[in-house]
């Protein structure tokens, strides 16, 4: 068998990455980019799509295609419709002449003390984060199987392993998408295809900036990571890469928890930014 000229090389991969418009999305989608591939970016929001399609055609990439290609195209999908998703697929197939990773990032927070969440706020982001999840893996996955190869990335979340206090929705929703990881990874893996997870730790997005940045909440998460910071964006893609590549081939059922020590953390010298000499 050849070896590849990098572990991480994506050269010949298409992708789809879901949320693909901004935040933890876009950075998956301009790291796979800028290691060769080529992606198409879904969001329920066109403008949005439009401009991080701009963005990424305008990357200085290595390219070892027709230079006159686009490296990404977007799409407008909505995860809760099966047929949006069904057409996101095809468009993948039908601009880019195949398809071998499928990325779940779309999402929503909703943050809410647990006695006034509504059940149809929950069945919202259930559907969107796991049942959203499962419809592109399974169309994704018709795919994958008739190639017999390819795989699925989910986003999933530290509140995957840890309760996160007032988003009881949210948290839900993700640890029901890390047993779909392993469920996938499980049954699909006689297909050739293979299921992983990564478990962004606090990344401010524009889903969760509010909630994170300047406040108590965002104080009491720094003071128990050991690194003392947020993560950045562009420091989840690379895990994504990573099982994307070459690299990864072997990594099946896993979901790779990118957090700066959060859940390692126990009682330890504090590393918080407000506390003298740190």
């Amino acid at each position: 068998m050849p070896i590849p000229t990098s572990l991480f090389d994506l050269t010949g991969t298409t992708a789809l990455v879901t949320g693909g418009a901004s935040g933890i999305g876009l950075a998956i989608a301009e790291a796979f980019v800028m290691h060769g591939g080529r992606v198409l970016v879904g969001s329920r929001t066109v403008e949005k799509v439009h401009d991080a399609v701009d963005k990424l055609n305008r990357l200085e990439t290595p390219r070892l295609h027709d230079e006159t290609e686009p490296v990404a195209a977007g799409v407008a999908l909505d995860v809760e419709d099966e047929k949006s998703v069904d057409h996101a697929v095809k468009k993948a197939i039908d601009v880019f002449g195949g398809l071998h990773v499928a990325v779940n990032s779309a999402g929503i927070m909703h943050k809410v003390d647990t006695f006034d969440l509504e059940p149809d706020k929950m069945n919202q982001l259930y559907n969107i984060h796991v049942t959203g999840a499962l419809r592109v893996a399974k169309a994704a996955g018709h795919v994958f199987r008739e190639q017999h190869g390819g795989q699925v990335i989910n986003i999933c979340s530290i509140s995957s392993f840890v309760d996160l206090t007032g988003v009881t929705a949210y948290a839900a929703a993700k640890n029901a998408l890390l047993g779909l990881t392993r469920s996938l990874a499980n049954e699909w893996a006689k297909y050739g295809i293979r299921c992983n997870g990564i478990a962004p730790g606090f990344i401010p997005t524009d889903i969760n900036r509010q909630m994170i940045e300047g406040t108590d909440r965002g104080r009491r998460i720094l003071e128990h990571t050991p690194m003392a910071r947020f993560g950045t964006a562009d420091e989840i893609a690379g895990a994504a890469v990573y099982l994307a590549s070459p690299a990864g081939k072997f990594v099946n059922g896993h979901t790779i928890v990118v957090d700066g020590g959060y859940l390692a953390s126990g009682i330890g010298d504090s590393v918080a930014p407000w506390v003298e000499g740190a």
